[in-house]
């Protein structure tokens, strides 16, 4: 190109991003999996994994991650109080 100062087809090799250490961001699926959820086999691509990761992604600060989680509670604990319910009825 005659006249230009840049090639800018040129690849620029500064990296902006000095803190990088090849570890994959925060905002990726399963980086807030509990480690011990890790150690049994549990990724965000297994049922039990991806709520887990759903549940570390919430922010009690957040006033709809808040109410979000006790959606989720009522949501997984109602089937529960319904069984035992069931039971003490039964006997």
């Amino acid at each position: 190109m005659a006249g230009a100062e840049h090639d800018l087809r040129s690849w620029d090799d500064e990296d902006p991003d000095s803190h990088d250490d090849d570890s994959p961001p925060y905002w990726f699926p399963g980086e807030t999996m509990p480690p011990h959820a890790r150690a049994m086999g549990l990724t965000h691509h297994t049922v039990e994994g991806a709520l887990l990761d759903f549940g570390g992604r919430l922010d009690p600060a957040k006033r709809v991650h808040y109410w979000t989680a006790w959606a989720l509670l009522v949501v997984f604990g109602l089937p529960v109080v319904f069984a035992v319910m069931r039971l003490a009825y039964l006997f």
